[in-house]
């Protein structure tokens, strides 16, 4: 079996191609670069078939998913901030390129499409913990982008009798999360500035919490939603979480416990389109994926740490 991961050279992207390569699959990676790195796909570089280019090429895209059964649509513009400066072009990236890939995948008669949405969709709504019914309320350009192309994979079941699935991740972290780039995550970003003996620093008070989700058990979602036979799942959205909250505050100090390390943290005013509150209902995820964690904060901390050390 053939199938396409976009956004491959990236954080999550380069797991998920390294656990289908292990699976047996024949993996192409369509990629851009803008984010991921070449480095990322090092190891598997000769096992694979690249694509250099973005999502935005719907040539390309057709390219892509020739021959395919399975697309992974990890490709995006990942960050708020950058959704908020230039909502523009994050738009093209996020949901024109989607809908190019989208229609190539229809093309081309590919079975399952499963995309890497985000918990950013439900936005301010004060009703926690958040369950695929919540209401959304995007509070950027990103959340919207990734809520509009969750709408379109559900029609694109609907009306062509595609296979998709939309995942949304709740805060992802874990080895190769690049800490300098403007997609970074706040794991990332501590435990590099730790290492570096340099002083962190938060965003607000700390005391917004999150749903932090170690790579491997994001992977293994997306493996669930690739290959399940469950016909229910079809044009479905299921949230993908750690089932527990964390304060930024409380990550710190277990990120600076795993480290021992012992900075005292500082504080800057927080950022436009940052949500205050976010908590999951994973039940349906775990009732029709058969996805539940695996991983605990600690333990992820542990082996992200330990990848920065030896990096």
């Amino acid at each position: 079996m053939t199938v396409l991961v976009t956004g491959g050279a990236g954080f999550i992207g380069s797991h998920l191609v390294e656990a289908l390569l292990a699976r047996g699959y024949t993996v192409r990676v369509l990629d851009d670069f803008s984010a991921g790195k070449r480095e990322n796909l090092r190891a598997v570089q000769h096992d694979i078939e690249l694509l250099e280019g973005s999502v935005v090429d719907p040539d390309l895209c057709r390219r892509a998913c020739a021959g395919v059964e399975r697309v992974w649509h990890l490709a995006a513009i990942a960050s708020v901030p950058v959704s908020v400066n230039d909502p523009i072009h994050s738009h093209a990236v996020n949901l024109t390129g989607t809908l190019h890939l989208l229609q190539a995948a229809r093309e081309a008669g590919v079975p399952r499409f499963v995309f890497s949405s985000s918990s950013a969709v439900y936005g301010t709504n004060p009703n926690l913990p958040y369950h695929e019914e919540t209401l959304p309320m995007p509070l950027s350009p990103y959340a919207i982008q990734k809520l509009a192309a969750e709408i379109y994979t559900r029609q694109f079941a609907a009306l062509y009798g595609m296979e998709t699935v939309a995942l949304r991740y709740f805060n992802i972290f874990g080895p190769r999360q690049d800490p300098h780039s403007q997609y970074a995550g706040v794991v990332a970003a501590f435990i590099s500035t730790l290492l570096a003996g340099r002083t962190p620093t938060i965003t607000g008070d700390g005391e917004q919490y999150r749903e932090f989700v170690y790579v491997a058990d994001c992977v293994r979602a997306n493996l669930l939603a690739g290959f399940s036979e469950a016909r229910e799942i079809i044009g479905g959205y299921f949230n993908i979480a750690a089932g527990y909250t964390t304060s930024i505050n409380t990550l710190f100090s277990t990120t600076q416990q795993v480290l021992g390390t012992h900075f005292t943290p500082g504080y800057i005013p927080e950022r436009s389109g940052d949500v205050r509150y976010s908590a999951a209902d994973s039940s349906k995820a775990r009732a029709q994926l058969g996805f539940t964690p695996e991983w605990s904060l600690e333990d992820g901390l542990r082996e992200t740490a330990a990848w920065y050390q030896h990096s």
